[in-house]
């Protein structure tokens, strides 16, 4: 049998699932390329299949993710999933509906990718070497049908999983959001071997045995973990052949289609060019997508620049964090872009949304839809008015954004180039970013029940927090001897020494850093005040240096017990706007 799933190739997956029968219609049988004498008959009925655990067995042998274009925005699926196969990432939802009644998390779907996010994260290789691989598929049509066949997309490892809230027919609901990192198989001639899976779902295999059929790249991942993802993710161009690519995907918001890296859009009857560009649209990538962030066109008025750009900009962002659609019509745009206008906006500076609405697209990552053709090339807002189009960030742009880490960066840039004088704090709490602003990010909140009487005002309060080891810390601080990493400090008390144990990628939202040896540093108080803050970090050297200027104040010193994980270190950077690799 062609025991392999070959990446782009669409394979046949019929009602009638005959294992003997090796082409239907011109295509490979699925069933017949994923037949098995120890593995149950795979399913593609739902969006997410997880092969089942053997009776005790401790791996199980995949799950298979099927998207679908054809439903997506429905009540029956109302969410859009994301792929982009020439970078290697997938952004799935979750099966939690906005009819279901159970917690997010305990739907069908949910609980077993919840469970495969789990077991990724591992810390050690033998524990990852059970994790649960992903095999990514997507439904496409073919002999026009739209039905019963599927293109197989890659093998992927969820990078995060994120709780979001999603809305249909204006009804919101909670769901989980997965990005994926599919893996780079170009050892293995873009092919998954069956036989792979097969050794997974046998209890009498060992772990290395298994693993002498894994790809490469799963080999790597297994023994280096999610810090070698970068290096592992697949960017070759998609396959090409007699099968065409996957249809574009859908957009997270109405439900247009997105093509990441398209080709120039034709003139049809409901768009405009965008202005001052031209020509094929340049592939976005994150250094890019800052810099242009960085070198907006900024209007200027008595020698001051127009803070318009920078702020739905950030709007724009906001969204994104959010989880919501990209794009926003007009009208919400003029109301919630307009009022930061009025309160953030220089003093005398005029409130005209309608300004960056149109203008943000000389940026690159910005976009207007819905305006019919033949109007001017700077619209009045009266024509916004009474075609109410729709504008937010480009489908590359928002991809990108989608990243948390590359988020952090833009966030970063905005502020620092285009923002600096304004109230930080204040900025990111009106638009939901709050905890950009710190490396510690925000804490859970504090739910209010009721006022007591009483000689001074008190408040009954809940309150939610997040836990964290008190082990960790005192052995982090045993080892640098409460000796401060940047300036050696060791603070005397009456009866011992104090020293601070810091986390380097907070674990307040939106960071969601790991409670973890390798994301810590000792500090005395006034570092660990300044690195919260944002006022020092640390550069790829180890030199520690001043955020407003660069100045270097000083080395971080390392022990040889204390391995921290330069990911965590990178991030901070990005926090600070100064993460330069």
């Amino acid at each position: 049998m062609g025991n392999y799933l070959r990446v782009g190739e669409v394979l046949r997956s019929a009602q009638n699932r005959d294992p003997s029968v090796p082409v239907i219609d011109g295509y490979r049988n699925i069933h017949y390329v994923t037949a098995s004498d120890t593995l149950p008959q795979i399913q593609l009925s739902k969006g997410i299949n997880p092969i089942a655990r053997s009776k005790g067995g401790q791996r199980r042998p995949a799950i298979l993710i099927r998207s679908s274009p054809w439903k997506a925005g429905t009540a029956e699926t109302p969410w859009h999933d994301v792929f982009d196969l020439d970078n290697g990432r997938v952004r799935y939802f979750g099966d939690h509906r906005a009819d279901h009644t159970v917690p997010v998390g305990s739907t069908q779907g949910n609980a077993v990718l919840l469970e495969a996010f789990a077991e990724q994260q591992a810390s050690n290789p033998e524990h990852r070497a059970r994790a649960v691989p992903l095999l990514v598929f997507a439904a496409v049509s073919r002999n026009k049908t739209p039905k019963g066949y599927v293109q197989f997309c890659g093998l992927a490892v969820i990078e995060r999983a994120e709780l979001i809230e999603q809305e249909t027919d204006g009804k919101p609901f909670p769901n989980y959001r997965y990005d994926m990192t599919l893996l780079d198989l170009s050892k293995e001639d873009d092919r998954v071997d069956w036989a792979w899976i097969e050794r997974r779902g046998d209890t009498w295999r060992t772990a290395v045995d298994v693993l002498n059929h894994a790809p490469h790249s799963w080999l790597e991942w297994v023994q280096h973990g999610h810090r070698m993802l970068p290096d592992l993710r697949r960017r070759t161009p998609f396959p090409s052949g007699e099968d065409k690519p996957l249809p574009p995907p859908l957009n997270e918001g109405k439900g247009e289609p997105l093509s990441l890296f398209p080709a120039p859009r034709r003139p049809d009857s409901t768009a405009l060019a965008s202005p001052d560009t031209a020509g094929p649209e340049e592939k976005l990538t994150a250094d890019l997508l800052v810099d242009r962030v960085r070198r907006l066109r900024i209007h200027q008025r008595n020698d001051q620049p127009s803070r318009h750009k920078p702020l739905a900009l950030l709007w724009g962002l906001s969204r994104i964090a959010a989880g919501k659609s990209r794009l926003a019509p007009w009208r919400q745009f003029r109301d919630e872009v307009g009022e930061l206008l009025a309160e953030f906006g220089h003093p005398g500076s005029s409130v005209t949304p309608e300004y960056p609405f149109w203008h943000l697209q000389t940026s690159q990552l910005w976009d207007v839809q819905g305006l019919p053709l033949g109007q001017s090339a700077k619209p009045h807002v009266s024509t916004f008015d009474r075609f109410n189009p729709r504008a937010g960030l480009s489908e590359q742009a928002a991809h990108l954004l989608g990243d948390p880490f590359v988020r952090s960066q833009a966030v970063a840039a905005l502020r620092e180039t285009h923002l600096a004088d304004v109230d930080h704090h204040e900025l990111m709490n009106r638009l939901g970013l709050a905890g950009y602003e710190s490396a510690s990010g925000v804490p859970d909140g504090a739910g209010e029940l009721e006022t007591e009487p009483g000689p001074a005002s008190r408040r009954m309060v809940t309150l939610s927090r997040i836990v964290r080891d008190p082990e960790l810390t005192t052995a982090v601080k045993r080892l640098h001897g409460d000796r401060c990493q940047v300036c050696s400090l060791q603070l005397s008390t009456r009866f011992s020494t104090y020293s601070e144990a810091a986390h380097i990628r907070g674990l307040g939202r939106p960071h969601n850093g790991p409670d973890k040896l390798s994301n810590l540093l000792v500090l005395c108080p006034n570092h660990h005040v300044q690195f919260d803050t944002l006022a020092i970090y640390i550069d790829t050297d180890d030199t520690v240096r001043m955020t407003a200027d660069d100045t270097p104040i000083g080395q971080l010193r390392r022990h040889h017990a204390h391995q921290i994980n330069e990911a965590h270190l990178r991030y901070h950077r990005a926090l600070c706007g100064r993460d330069h690799e």
